[in-house]
């Protein structure tokens, strides 16, 4: 289904910009500023959704244009367009005219990168749209053959293609390429009157080939069907302070949320998190060692190079307990004398970067993840999680558990339903008591929300035993 192609021409359309025309045009908006880009990018992208036995949505979408970001000191100018043309940047140069020159000398350009994650992909149309209606229509079925007690099926893929390219005043110019496929599975079990939910997505930056191999597609529907049937047993969950068990994988959503949003630059330099100021000071316990990386292939949240034309890497956050750094774009990390860590993202080109997670996981530990459930005497085991909040400037955060068991005596007990894990993110890293040998990093489904832009973003942890969370029960 793969085979390569020239994307450079998706941005160059036309004749209408040549890519000496936006070196020209960049050196000419971005002259009186200390940083700053102009950003090119096309985006191919569409999503189908199958309900109740037929194809209900359908959604097919091209879209190109370009950011013209200006940095002076502190301040930011930025504008866009939906059209790539030397009279549209020109246009939107005039906005960089509002900022105050720039006193210092420029920023240097971002390393160079000689790793391209997705250099071969290709766009999303090579697999014909019967297909991929047919997918759907093959989980459709086979979900409603695997159990009597299946109610309602909903499947859905989505795919997106997208080309960067960055280009700078100081004739700094890199591509990147970004494929970004994603399949969900909703089952509704129903017995003796009673309905319950159980869902299953996976996906990451690659094309549809990995989603139509039949194993992959059947485990969707097999874990999707057994979180439903698990919860149609559920009982009310037991609320309190108690031990929770967090397994391993999705749950680090909550590292993500408590921990991750504190430990961006601008919170920091701004002094509004909760791990501002403290960098060499222990904020968890021993053995806890929280990462961010973005340079790993194939995941959700990884990208070659960040919005700003940074490599991504791996960037140590918390080791072994000490804070050790925060993420950071090129803004941030200028104002606070470090390096940028490729972590400058961005929605699309029509918003300016700003410090964001890629994939961000806590590492593996030594413990026996068995051993840890039997070291437990009564609590909740948390497997799979919901939605949630978190106050940044606090790291308080509510997760709501989809399934969870109760653990009594060191051994799984009863499903409960209705459980939510209330804590807040610098505690709760000071509440480590075990750290599973069994790192496992999401299937590919997470979307971080941050100051009204959305992107992919990855997380992970291995299996991990908590002391004196507060569980809001039911019951």
């Amino acid at each position: 289904m793969t085979e390569r192609t020239d994307p450079r021409g998706l941005l160059y359309i036309d004749g209408r910009l040549t890519p000496e025309d936006a070196q020209a045009l960049a050196r000419e908006t971005l002259a009186q500023c200390d940083d700053g880009e102009l950003y090119l990018q096309f985006i191919a992208s569409e999503a189908f959704g199958f309900d109740d036995g037929r194809l209900k949505t359908c959604d097919y979408s091209r879209d190109a244009g370009f950011g013209l970001r200006g940095v002076s000191g502190e301040m930011t100018g930025f504008a866009h367009a939906n059209e790539i043309s030397a009279a549209a940047i020109r246009r939107a140069g005039e906005t960089l005219q509002l900022l105050d020159p720039a006193s210092g000398q420029p920023a240097a350009a971002p390393r160079r990168n000689n790793r391209h994650l997705y250099t071969d992909a290709s766009p999303l149309d090579l697999v014909p749209f019967a297909d991929k209606v047919s997918l759907l229509e093959r989980i459709d079925a086979a979900a409603r053959a695997r159990d009597p007690r299946v109610a309602q099926v909903s499947a859905s893929i989505t795919g997106s293609w997208s080309v960067v390219e960055i280009v700078r005043a100081d004739g700094f110019v890199a591509q990147d390429i970004r494929p970004l496929v994603r399949l969900n599975v909703s089952i509704v079990a129903e017995s003796n009157g009673r309905r319950e939910t159980g869902s299953f997505g996976m996906g990451g930056r690659y094309l549809y080939d990995r989603l139509f191999e039949e194993a992959e597609w059947n485990r969707a529907i097999d874990t999707a069907l057994d979180q439903a049937l698990v919860n149609l047993d559920s009982v009310a969950a037991p609320a309190g302070e108690m031990t929770v068990l967090l397994g391993p994988g999705w749950p680090g959503v909550l590292l993500h949320e408590a921990v991750g949003h504190g430990l961006e630059g601008d919170f920091n330099r701004k002094g509004t998190s909760a791990f501002s100021g403290r960098i060499g000071e222990r904020v968890g316990a021993p053995g806890v060692t929280v990462v961010d990386d973005g340079s790993i292939a194939d995941r959700r949240g990884s990208l070659s190079i960040d919005d700003e034309g940074t490599p991504t890497q791996e960037t140590v956050l918390i080791e072994d307990g000490i804070l050790k750094g925060y993420m950071q774009d090129r803004l941030n990390a200028r104002l606070m004398g470090v390096e940028p860590t490729g972590n400058g993202r961005r929605e699309n080109y029509a918003h300016a970067p700003m410090p964001r997670m890629t994939n961000t996981f806590m590492k593996a530990g030594d413990d026996d993840p068995a051993e840890l459930l039997a070291r437990m005497k009564n609590g909740i085991f948390a497997k799979s999680f919901g939605g949630g909040q978190v106050d940044i400037v606090s790291g308080k955060f509510v997760f709501s558990c989809t399934e969870a068991y109760k653990v009594e005596n060191g051994k799984l007990g009863a499903p409960i339903k209705g459980a939510t894990l209330i804590g807040d993110g610098p505690s709760v890293l000071t509440r480590v008591k075990g750290i599973g040998n069994d790192l496992a990093l999401d299937e590919g489904v997470g979307i971080c929300g941050k100051g009204g832009q959305s992107v992919p973003a990855g997380v992970g942890q291995p299996t991990l035993l908590i002391e004196g969370l507060t569980v809001g029960g039911t019951g």
